[in-house]
């Protein structure tokens, strides 16, 4: 890929440092971007942000169609200081190596489009993030003697597409766990068919027990020296960033098309996504109003609502992906965007139920002409609900985050049709599956570990 040309220089906010570091939400000593990225965790179980935001705006960014400039210039200053900011540009590439476009809706009222984040390889928004973190470990590893040990918990998409990113990888171990029973039919099997790298474990028990046992292991010094974990789950800051580029790159299309800014919906569980555009937004890209759609597990509507964060177990939905009871991100935003008060000037949440879901499947098939997922589906109903100025008056995105063939159990019976397989998710699904069915403990964990890749 030829070099880019360099991006503009911009001012920073806050320490006008030349290198970047990153601080966790808990307040350890900073670290390198290198270190935040193989470390996945802080060492107190905190969350890594950056220490300080570049200062950047609609003149920064060259007017260009190519979504890899406008990563280019994104990133740059968060790379600063970094091994890879040599390798940027090969990073980026094999990222960004599929269409992210921007569809008009035919809407009657306002102006509105989809953000189509699902024609990557395992058919979802996470495989952004994913590439890119698998193109930043991959350069950054270099003992080789023993494997980075990815792990990852995930309530669908996320697992998929990690272990297609690491897929056969050298030097590099992923192991996926999710919730035995509570993902559709096809995401199991692009969870479950990979090789040798990849160990699948069907825990019995909810995505929030998954994530507990990673952040459980990653918290465990001895057990991660030994199998020296890292994380590819939005916890890490490197699945984060690559996700803030396709909103700052479809804010800055719209802008200098309509001289307007975007304002977005976006489907959300565990905040990752939501706060990669909360992220654009505040390094200063034309991004207007952030409005997460959640589904009928509501801890960010309430906490939003009275200020009380309690986590809670997690309830099963048709958008099973956002099953999340407790969100990890929210330490994130909260460090980032303030507390509940000062945060609901600056995101809004809705609320959906299955049966809005299913509604909502039925209605933009039959407006729209086409197949949404269910969770797609919480985003659409949120922006139907809206306030009919606030609608006609602000253009609006709406983020579709998968691709509706992976849920066909549920769209098909509704929209009363078959939905066709993109090649890609065909191919993953002709492969054989293989995983271990475990118990949702620490124990159960390291066990399994011991059995697959020794003492």
């Amino acid at each position: 890929m030829p070099v880019m040309d360099q991006p503009a220089q911009c001012a920073w906010r806050t320490n006008g440092r030349l290198n970047m570091l990153y601080r966790s939400t808990r307040g350890a000593a900073p670290v390198t971007l290198d270190e935040a990225l193989v470390l996945g965790i802080a060492s107190d179980g905190g969350l890594f942000v950056p220490e300080s935001l570049p200062d950047l705006g609609p003149q920064d960014f060259r007017s260009t169609d190519d979504i890899r400039l406008t990563a280019r210039t994104l990133l740059t200053p968060f790379f600063r200081g970094s091994e890879l900011e040599k390798d940027l540009d090969e990073i980026i590439a094999e990222t960004f190596n599929f269409p992210i476009p921007v569809t008009p809706l035919p809407v009657s009222v306002g102006r509105c489009g989809l953000l189509e984040l699902y024609h990557g390889p395992t058919a979802a928004f996470k495989d952004i993030g994913a590439q890119f973190l698998a193109a930043c470990l991959t350069r950054l590893d270099g003992d080789r003697k023993k494997p980075l040990t990815i792990l990852v918990a995930t309530s669908g998409d996320t697992g998929g597409a990690v272990a297609a990113a690491f897929d056969e990888r050298p030097g590099m171990r992923v192991v996926v766990l999710f919730p035995n029973g509570r993902v559709s039919d096809r995401q199991a099997h692009q969870l479950t068919c990979w090789s040798d790298n990849v160990l699948s474990l069907a825990v019995n028990g909810s995505f929030d027990d998954c994530q507990m046992m990673v952040k459980g292991a990653m918290a465990d010094e001895a057990l991660s020296a030994k199998y020296r974990f890292s994380s590819a789950n939005s916890i890490n800051v490197g699945r984060l960033l690559p996700q803030a580029i396709y909103y700052a790159h479809a804010s800055l299309q719209h802008f200098r098309k309509y001289d307007r800014r975007s304002s977005f919906v976006i489907p959300t569980g565990n905040l990752g996504n939501a706060f990669a555009c909360f992220l654009a937004r505040a390094v200063g890209l034309p991004i207007g109003d952030i409005v997460l759609a959640t589904n009928a597990n509501r801890i960010i509507n309430d906490f939003l609502d009275d200020g009380t964060w309690e986590p809670r177990a997690s309830i099963e939905t048709l958008a099973s992906a956002m099953d999340v009871g407790n969100p990890s991100n929210m330490e994130r935003l909260r460090k980032l965007g303030g507390e509940a008060r000062e945060l609901a000037g600056k995101v809004r949440a809705v609320s959906v139920n299955d049966s809005q879901i299913t509604q909502q499947i039925k209605q933009n098939f039959d407006e729209f002409g086409f197949a949404i997922c269910p969770h797609t589906a919480t985003a659409t109903y949120a922006w139907r609900n809206l306030d009919p100025a606030e609608r006609m008056e602000k253009d609006w995105i709406l983020v579709a985050t998968a691709h509706p063939a992976k849920f066909e159990s549920i769209v098909e019976p509704v929209i009363g049709t078959t939905v066709p397989l993109p090649a890609e998710l065909a191919g993953i699904l002709a492969r054989p599956r293989r995983f271990d069915v475990i118990e949702p403990t620490a124990l159960a964990l390291e066990s399994v570990l011991s059995r697959r890749f020794g003492s």
